[in-house]
């Protein structure tokens, strides 16, 4: 059965920094491309951040470019979002997905097929 877990949301000043991390297990993470959602109260989910499944390329919103930056160890079978220089707009439930995708769809969230619980990240002003 896949399982994500993430771990590293919290309660942040603005332009502080956090790490997310999301651990996968029970599966061929290798096969999977991995993506970093994003849901604030009363709004869609969106799409925060992309990687192929050999960490060669990485896809992002463009709020976070240049302010996140998403990794992936396939030996741990992990993956990780660095959020630097935070701000308030950047508070919501971040969410771990992991699925198979094409350059077009790689932004969709219909494109994955698994999901964390989702951590909290609130940036205060």
């Amino acid at each position: 059965q896949v399982q994500l877990v993430e771990s590293g949301g919290g309660l942040v000043q603005a332009g502080g920094s956090l790490r997310l991390s999301c651990a996968a297990s029970g599966w061929n993470f290798r096969n999977y491309d991995m993506a970093w959602f994003r849901q604030a109260p009363g709004k869609e989910r969106e799409f925060v951040a992309a990687i192929r499944r050999n960490g060669g390329t990485s896809y992002y919103t463009d709020s976070a470019k240049g302010r996140f930056t998403i990794s992936r160890d396939n030996a741990k079978m992990t993956v990780s979002l660095q959020m630097n220089s935070l701000k308030p707009e950047d508070t919501a439930v971040y969410f771990c997905a992991a699925g198979t995708a094409i350059t077009s769809t790689i932004r969709k969230s219909g494109a994955y097929t698994s999901w964390g619980q989702g951590t909290q990240v609130t940036v205060s002003s």
